[in-house]
């Protein structure tokens, strides 16, 4: 897999605190890469410079060899809040509207592109309802089909499932692992769990508090089975880095 984003020497401030300081990683092409650290240390600020909605202060962030510097296309971004969705529109409108609009897609192909996506995910037969009708699980699912019909290059992830019961995190941890491997997606997930981390992804990046540099970067591609001994040895050093002495005595950023 060829690399498709590259952060060199990312910093990132604002408000009056460094956020982010010397980041340096790569995700190549089709893999999932999982950004995990303490709470509040910047990971959903690296996930945002990645997505061109948070500037980065020097160093920078390319994708396919250009610089970042405002969202686009190429990328597509699912939240942890559930409401993500427009709740006056139905499921099925939600996706439509979202390839008119950002794709410029004929009405047409946006209804057969939103049934595939919808089909993709599981919640076709929910096709005519609205957000309000819907659990937080079939929410994320419309969320994540939303985002897939935008055919982006990169999905970025901020903690998805975080918000879910068990139950459902872990069927959606199994259908996000099936989705990806339908569709060879590019995706970049922040989580604050070791072993969804291990789990989904291909390498998971671990980062410091603030402000929060790369620390390690593990790779976990062959390991799936939660109940091996080799998924228990990353969870230990996974758990290990997470808890070694890191810099402190910043402002924390989120």
């Amino acid at each position: 897999m060829d690399p498709l984003v590259v952060g060199t020497d990312v910093h990132i401030s604002y408000g009056g605190f460094n956020a982010v300081r010397n980041a340096n990683f790569t995700v190549r092409r089709g893999e999932k890469f999982i950004l995990i650290g303490p709470s509040g240390c910047g990971k959903t600020t690296l996930l945002k410079a990645i997505g061109g909605f948070q500037k980065v202060t020097s160093g920078r962030i390319t994708i396919a060899g250009a610089s970042v510097g405002e969202p686009g296309p190429d990328r597509a971004i699912v939240f942890q809040d559930f409401e993500q969705l427009f709740p006056w529109r139905t499921v099925r409108d939600n996706v439509v509207y979202a390839l008119r609009v950002a794709r410029k897609t004929p009405k047409a192909e946006a209804l057969e592109r939103a049934r595939a996506m919808l089909s993709l995910v599981g919640i076709e037969p929910a096709a005519d309802k609205y957000p309000h009708q819907l659990s937080g699980g079939m929410k994320q699912r419309a969320a994540i089909a939303r985002a897939l019909a935008l055919e982006p290059a990169i999905l970025l992830m901020d903690e998805p499932f975080g918000a879910l019961d068990a139950i459902t995190r872990s069927q959606l941890q199994l259908e996000l692992n099936d989705i990806w491997r339908k569709t060879g997606v590019t995706i970049v997930m922040v989580t604050h769990s070791i072993q969804e981390a291990i789990y989904l992804g291909h390498n998971v990046a671990v980062m410091t508090s603030v402000p929060a540099s790369i620390l390690e970067t593990v790779d976990t591609s062959d390991v799936d089975d939660v109940g091996s001994p080799a998924f228990g040895e990353f969870s230990r050093h996974l758990r290990s880095l997470l808890v070694a002495p890191q810099p402190s005595g910043e402002l924390v950023a989120t």
